[in-house]
């Protein structure tokens, strides 16, 4: 029974009971509860890894076609600093259709200097799929100029051109496309940042990508960010790739990423490219395949509206 202002009351076996120690209890119990179920989240991922449906999105990628009138391919431009994986992610890309390793764009090697001159076009699966990649010379100082970024995006920029970094294109060159079709126009920006040293990233590079992204958006191209190099970033990841979304770290890295890059996290997509291997695999397979994808909807989102 209930006596006096502390609320007591008799159990079964006569045993006091204060309804304040049962709510502490009862709160106890259900952060215990929503503990327990933060680890079952954080050990299955924030993100799942569709590991059954790798056949399918291939072959919706493969079978993809589009809609809009005078596209033909969505363009996808790739920038970011020396060494980010710009030009490894389109060779994984065109290995995991191929299903095996292959070498198509040349890629960085660790000197610091950009491998990629010119304005080249890259297919996937011998220009079999809907979409193309374009890379550039890296964001650093002597990289790459905004104003030929900018060109890019805008579809100025003609196949095979030699960048300067000193100086942009300009509109009297033969290499300016000055009235360009909508298959020369980007339609989507992918910004590239390398997990393993984002917290070192040159904060000139950070500016520019910005600056570069903050463009895009103004003309309403959509932007992406590939984090690349995750299995250096994290020996857990490292170690199994397939630990790539229950990974502190990674998560930590993204957030870090979604500050200096300005991109919601949504937007953000881990990856590991072929870099040591000799043979493809499922797991990376699957991870690229699923940031691909992203990409591709966003772009045909984009195209769909011209």
């Amino acid at each position: 029974m209930i006596k006096g202002p502390n609320l007591r009351v008799s159990l079964e076996m006569g045993r006091p009971c204060d309804f304040f120690s049962i709510r502490t209890g009862l709160q106890r119990l259900t952060g215990r509860i929503l503990h327990l179920f933060d680890q079952k989240k954080q050990q299955n991922g924030w993100r799942p890894i569709r590991t059954s449906q790798r056949g399918k999105i291939e072959a919706q990628l493969k079978d993809f076609q589009l809609k809009t009138p005078n596209v033909s391919r969505l363009r996808i431009l790739l920038c970011g600093q020396v060494g980010a994986g710009k030009s490894s992610f389109i060779n994984s890309v065109n290995s995991v259709f191929a299903h095996r390793v292959t070498q198509r764009a040349g890629e960085a090697p660790c000197s610091g200097k950009s491998y990629t001159h010119k304005y080249i076009t890259y297919t996937i699966n011998k220009g079999t799929l809907p979409f193309v990649f374009n890379d550039v010379m890296g964001l650093e100082q002597d990289g790459i100029l905004i104003e030929d970024i900018n060109s890019a995006m805008l579809g100025h920029v003609k196949e095979g051109y030699t960048f300067n970094p000193q100086t942009p294109l300009a509109e009297t060159d033969d290499n300016y496309i000055k009235h360009p079709s909508l298959d020369d126009k980007v339609h989507c920006l992918v910004s590239v940042v390398p997990a393993n040293v984002i917290s070192q990233m040159d904060e000139s590079v950070i500016k520019k990508m910005n600056t570069v992204s903050q463009r895009a958006n103004d003309i309403g191209i959509p932007h992406l960010v590939l984090m690349t190099k995750v299995d250096e970033a994290c020996p857990l990841v490292k170690e199994d790739l397939k630990k790539i979304y229950t990974s502190k770290k990674i998560k930590e890295k993204m957030v870090e990423c979604s500050y200096k890059v300005e991109a919601s996290l949504k937007c953000i997509f881990p990856v590991k490219n072929y870099s040591e291997e000799s043979d493809t695999n499922d797991t990376v397979d699957n991870i690229i395949m699923s940031a691909v994808e992203h990409i591709v909807n966003a772009a045909c989102d984009f195209v769909s509206y011209l």
